[in-house]
């Protein structure tokens, strides 16, 4: 089918209006119009290519909500009228050990990835989320819960699930005392989350003017870690600490605030870290893990938890003609906390 978007046509341009063809629905497709785009730190990166791999044109966009407007002839989960929406991939094998017990995003084989992915039916590139329409299988594709406010809900696909699965991985709940680096798109989902599983929450930030913001958005404490004797107190203080701070940084001063058996989990840094000192994690049976996004059970999962305790991002609605000024914004971190593309606006 025809559509029309926003892209990057090659690297280094600014992001122009560019119509392209969906592939042709197939029986266990659901054929979706797009009403709301988040927009993630990621998609700025690929469409730089600051990681290398970008293939032009780019039609960026992986926090996806809209309507479903056709379903092919053996989609049982949805119909015509549906609030559904689209993550981070949109097909994996499904015949790997991961995709059968339900971690589809950690397929043996090659992710399909919703845009600069490869199309496991055409073999083409496949297109975002900063568009009028998309085509998904059927088993990609989550219900969005009535309670759940649409139009700021998209954020919720790529923040909501990257802080969401290492939270339940790690089995955080009543009593668990949860520490978050950063407190930008990834950090403020964090906070509402780990803050609605139970958990005793601090922010870990480098002076106490993030304090407000902090204590605003649930969490109950800050640390501040540029002071020395705040930063003894606070020794084996955590069971958990997300790092979702996205450049490189050391994070040898936090392994000691774990308790014993703490895990210290990355989930913003798609690159080096500094070298960690080892002997904090051998003392104290402590573990540097990582984390990405959840599968599509899981997935679901956190959306129902979101509507169920009314857990949203904190947006800032733009038109779709706004978008390279957004990704200005953005890399000056002058966003709170996440922008969502408003897709009637397209």
């Amino acid at each position: 089918m025809k559509t029309y978007g926003y892209a990057a046509v090659e690297q280094g341009t600014s992001l122009v209006p560019f119509t392209f063809e969906r592939r042709e629905s197939n029986g266990d497709d659901v054929t979706i119009e797009i009403l709301y785009s988040g927009v993630c730190h990621s998609d700025l990166h690929m469409a730089k290519n600051d990681w290398g791999r970008a293939v032009y044109p780019l039609v960026p966009g992986h926090e996806i909500v809209g309507k479903v407007i056709a379903i092919g002839r053996d989609v049982t989960k949805f119909k015509i009228g549906d609030h559904v929406a689209v993550g981070t991939f949109i097909d994996s094998c499904m015949a790997c050990d991961q995709c059968q017990k339900g971690e589809e995003h950690m397929c043996r084989e090659i992710l399909t990835e919703t845009y600069n992915g490869q199309d496991r039916v055409t073999g083409e590139n496949t297109y975002g989320g900063y568009a009028k329409h998309i085509v998904v299988k059927e088993h990609f594709v989550l219900s969005i819960p009535d309670r759940l406010d649409i139009s700021r809900a998209a954020p919720l696909l790529c923040a909501g699930i990257t802080t969401y699965s290492p939270l339940r991985t790690w089995n955080v709940g009543p009593g668990t005392r949860v520490g978050i680096i950063g407190l930008g798109g990834l950090g403020h989902m964090a906070v509402k989350l780990a803050v609605g599983l139970g958990a005793d929450v601090t922010v870990l930030s480098r002076s106490k003017n993030k304090e407000a913001d902090a204590l605003q958005l649930g969490a109950h404490h800050l640390l501040d870690t540029s002071d020395e004797a705040a930063m003894q107190q606070a020794l084996n203080g955590f069971d958990v600490i997300l790092d979702t701070v996205p450049v490189k940084h050391d994070i040898n001063p936090y392994i000691p605030l774990l308790d014993i058996d703490g895990t210290f989990v990355v989930v913003g840094q798609l690159g080096l870290l500094e070298e960690p000192f080892t002997v904090p994690m051998i003392m104290g049976r402590r573990r540097i893990a990582g984390s990405m996004i959840g599968g599509i059970a899981e997935t679901q999962e956190m959306l129902n938890f979101c509507a169920r305790q009314n857990i949203l991002p904190d947006c800032e609605m733009i038109r779709m003609d706004q978008i390279n000024e957004a990704f200005e914004r953005l890399e000056r971190s002058d966003v709170r906390y996440r922008f969502v593309i408003d897709m009637s606006t397209l």
